[in-house]
This record gives structure tokens, C-alpha cells and sequence, in this order.
């Protein structure tokens, strides 16, 4: 099974303007961009054949290929990284049974998440799109909740069957717990993963759907997927004493930096 990790970043997030050249200090003191770090994250997978980091921005193409990354530049209406990764794509004309969409706001993410998407995707044929979640711990339960007492938009949440195929994803906690009957262990939230892995029809079909509802609503990509009745793998990933968090807002920065000083 052929496979591409595509990175897509653009300049222009309202959330965090230039959050791809955001700067993050490493655990010996050196600093180094967030499309750095998610391209180190993505060449340590194994079983991949070629990534590229995608975006429609000078400034990110300039910094990506300072450190080695190859380009491919999509276009300005690209809303989503996953239309980003669909126009990448077309555009570079590459050839892959399996993509995957590494977004690059996620430097935590680690080489095992992709890997095991990798594998579900082969094991399961009915899955045309998978994406890893992670149970919350505690720490992470805590800042979702955190977020959403200060009004902030932060990770995202997963709820699946029993097969693994997504029910619904939200940026609010799904699914509520009773504040004083949150367990100390075994916290039944799932962390969605900013991780996407496409069959080559599946991502080409999303470009020709209209956005909906519920897309534009929760500011979720994933959405249009299920609301067109696409089945969506959830692939539960083991954390291994690893804390995940993305960087959504700057106030995600210190968050990071601190998992960044705490890793062995």
C-alpha cells in the first residue's frame, strides 16, 4: 500500500495568525517552528513513502525548504486542511493507495498514532477515512474543560460505535459528565487526534460535496464525512505516557512547551 503524508499549513488562521512559523522551545532550550516539528513528526513514521508539506503561503514554503521539506503549493481557497490535501493531490498529480493528513498544528503527535492508522485502514475495508483518538487522562480532560469555561475553542472530541466508526465529533466534551461524578481513571472521553488517513475516492469525493450544517457549525472538516454518510474509522491509539495536545490558541503554546521539556 503506497503511502503520502501531506502537510497542510496555511499563514492565515483567525484563531493564530502565522501559526506555522510559531516558535516552540524545545527541551534544550533551541527553538525551533511548529511546520518543523510536525515535518520531523511525519519523516519518522515508518512505512511511508513521501511527505510534502502543502500550503499556499511563500512565507511556509520559504521556512519548509530551509529545513528540507518538499513543497507543494495549493490553492488560496482551500477552507480546510482536508480540501488542502485534495488539491495537493491534483495538483502534484502523485499516485497513493493510502493518504494521510498530518495537520500541522499537532508537533506532539507520535510516529505509533500514524502507524496504527495505517494499519487499521488495511484491516478494515469498510473504512473509508480513519483518525485516531486517545482517552482523555486527567490533565487532558482538565484543559478541555478548562477551554470551555474561558469560552476557548480548544481540542476536539470523539463518540463511536462499537465497530469504531465515528458517531459524531464536537469542540464541546462529549460526552457531558456530571462535574462531581468525573472518574479519576478511565475518563470516557476521546481526545480526537488531528490525523487523517483517505482512500484516494474518498478524498476526492469530499471536494465535490457541498460544506454542511454541522461542518460549518462546529468548524469541523471531518463532518462533511459523516453528514454524506462516509463511514469514519476511530482508531483508538495508546498515549504511552505521552501527553497529545494541539496548538489551536497561543495559549497552547506554554502547554506544549511544557510536555516538550517533560519528553525523554
Amino acid at each position: 500500500m503506497k503511502t503520502v503524508i501531506l502537510i497542510p499549513a496555511r499563514y492565515a488562521s483567525s484563531r493564530y495568525p502565522g501559526k506555522p512559523l510559531a516558535e516552540l522551545t524545545q527541551k534544550n532550550g533551541t527553538k525551533k517552528s511548529l511546520i518543523q516539528m510536525s515535518w520531523e513528526a511525519a519523516i519518522g513514521v515508518a512505512g511511508v513513502d513521501a511527505v510534502y508539506v502543502a500550503t499556499d503561503d511563500d512565507r511556509i514554503k520559504t521556512a519548509s525548504e530551509a529545513f528540507g521539506a518538499d513543497v507543494i503549493m495549493t490553492s488560496e481557497t482551500c477552507e480546510n486542511g482536508t480540501a488542502r490535501c485534495a488539491d495537493a493531490l491534483a495538483k502534484a498529480g502523485l499516485e497513493a493507495d493510502l493518504i494521510v493528513n498530518l495537520q500541522g498544528d499537532a508537533p506532539l503527535t507520535p510516529a505509533w498514532f500514524v502507524e496504527d492508522l495505517i494499519a487499521a485502514m488495511k484491516s478494515d475495508p469498510e473504512a473509508q477515512v480513519a483518525t485516531p483518538v486517545l482517552q482523555c487522562d486527567a490533565l487532558t480532560y482538565g484543559h478541555f474543560v478548562e477551554d470551555r469555561k474561558a469560552g476557548r475553542v480548544g481540542g476536539t472530541t470523539a463518540v463511536f460505535n462499537a465497530k469504531g466508526h465515528a458517531i459524531y465529533f464536537s469542540k464541546e466534551v462529549l460526552p457531558f459528565i456530571d462535574p462531581d461524578k468525573v472518574p479519576d481513571t478511565d475518563i470516557p472521553v476521546y481526545h480526537h487526534v488531528g490525523v487523517y488517513a483517505y482512500r484516494p475516492e474518498a478524498l476526492a469525493a469530499y471536494s465535490s460535496w457541498p460544506v454542511s450544517q454541522l461542518e460549518t457549525l462546529e468548524g469541523l472538516e471531518q463532518l462533511r464525512f459523516l453528514y454524506n454518510d462516509t463511514t469514519v474509522r476511530c482508531v483508538e491509539v495508546e498515549g504511552k505516557g505521552r501527553v497529545f495536545w494541539e496548538l489551536n490558541n497561543p495559549e497552547d503554546v506554554p502547554r506544549i512547551e511544557s510536555v516538550l521539556r517533560d519528553l525523554q
